[in-house]
């Protein structure tokens, strides 16, 4: 993790923006997109640590333990317009993920900040941003393109909160920076997707079959 010290003899305050999501699921993989978008085009100083969390649940709990902010990037259902972006600061953001989990994500996350919560190891500032999804029923695909509108605007909001919040600047990069294996970046992933003749959309077609002969 990144530190640095603000010139005055203090420890800087370290940051976490922590992508979360699911790719595999359309819009669901908003979070980690974003945050994999922003450490392409944006370097920031040693304090703050760009992270794809994925699903991962409780294996993220030793990053959130060694951050003093954490700000969360998600797909949020608010049952608003696809598209539509909100913040959260607080006491606001784990209760907000707990009000609409829309999958198992979600539940792992609150699971992680509980726990943080338990141990007296969570960020002291918490800050979630999240849009509103549009489409979390095509696997394999990717971020429809009301969603995918949503990225750019939603790093200036991070890199606004970053400056505002916490006095931190990020600096354009020209080189792409790798937080995610380069066969599921965001450009490798959809553009390798096959055809939706040759690749089931809703999940893998013998579980489904094996699930609908159940049922009846």
């Amino acid at each position: 993790m990144d530190g640095t010290g603000d010139g005055g003899g203090r420890e800087a305050v370290r940051i976490l923006v922590l992508g979360i999501g699911n790719i595999l699921w359309a819009d669901e993989g908003f979070g980690v997109r974003t945050v994999e978008r922003l450490a392409a085009d944006w370097r920031f100083p040693d304090a703050v640590t760009l992270m794809d969390g994925g699903t991962q649940g409780l294996y993220l709990l030793p990053h959130l333990e060694t951050a003093d902010a954490l700000i969360v990037v998600d797909a949020i259902d608010y049952g608003l317009p696809p598209g539509t972006r909100r913040v959260f600061h607080g006491d606001d953001v784990p209760a907000f993920l707990g009000a609409k989990k829309m999958s198992l994500h979600q539940t792992g996350f609150q699971e992680v900040l509980a726990s943080a919560m338990f141990l007296g190891r969570c960020p002291e500032r918490l800050i979630l941003v999240g849009v509103q999804p549009e489409c979390l029923e095509d696997y394999g695909g990717g971020l429809t393109d009301t969603v995918a509108a949503q990225v750019d605007p939603t790093i200036a909001v991070i890199l606004d909160l970053l400056r505002d919040e916490f006095g931190v600047d990020g600096t354009p990069r020209n080189a792409a920076a790798d937080i995610a294996a380069p066969a599921i970046s965001r450009d490798a992933y959809e553009g390798g997707r096959p055809s939706a003749e040759d690749a089931c959309r809703i999940g893998d077609p013998r579980v489904l079959a094996a699930l609908s002969a159940t049922a009846s």
